[in-house]
């Protein structure tokens, strides 16, 4: 190969490399920025000690799926499962079912659920220890278990739970919830675009 055409060679893979990395670039548009849809839905769940075999009694907040937590397919795939205790209904973390999880709940009382737009920053308003009593008018912020996230990275993802209906006669909760898919990323809304 003659030695003017190796140096020519190498400009081009160097252009199409360029060109390759344009759309990253272009329009001063972060690569690594989430764009997502708010997506609120609503769920019913039924308390642990009921007798039927089968209920849905926990919840995954990343894959926004209710879950059976006594089935052994879900592995600990869950942030909080609900149950009734004192009179109530309660969340509770999976550090009670036994599960090393680093998923907490944190109650934003005498709110509504489009009021809460940002996770708190302080890690202590999450309860992982205990029950977290489940109230009308009250909005959850729920940090899920620690995931893979984009880019390799293992992180939290941040979600509200608003009680819409609280039944501890029947066992039964209805909640509305929504999930950022952002990593790490307390804003509980999508970014303006």
């Amino acid at each position: 190969m003659a030695p003017h055409s190796k140096g020519t060679m190498t400009r081009t893979l160097c252009l199409v490399g360029l060109l390759g990395l344009a759309p990253l670039a272009g329009c001063n548009e972060d690569p690594f920025r989430i764009h997502w849809t708010e997506n609120p839905q609503e769920q019913v769940l039924y308390a642990l000690d009921r007798e039927e075999l089968n209920q849905f009694n926990g919840f995954d907040m990343i894959g926004r799926l209710r879950v059976v937590i006594e089935d052994p397919q879900t592995e600990g795939a869950w942030d909080f499962a609900v149950d009734r205790q004192g009179g109530g209904m309660v969340f509770l973390p999976p550090t009670l079912l036994g599960l090393e999880s680093r998923a907490g709940i944190a109650s934003i009382p005498d709110s509504e659920y489009d009021d809460v737009v940002v996770a708190p920053s302080d890690t202590l308003a999450y309860v992982s220890d205990e029950p977290v009593p489940i109230a009308l008018g009250t909005v959850y912020v729920v940090r899920t278990r620690l995931a893979s996230g984009g880019f390799g990275r293992v992180c939290h993802f941040f979600g509200r739970v608003e009680p819409l209906e609280i039944d501890p006669v029947a066992g039964v909760v209805r909640f509305v919830q929504d999930t950022s898919p952002d990593c790490n990323n307390r804003s509980l809304v999508p970014p303006d675009d």
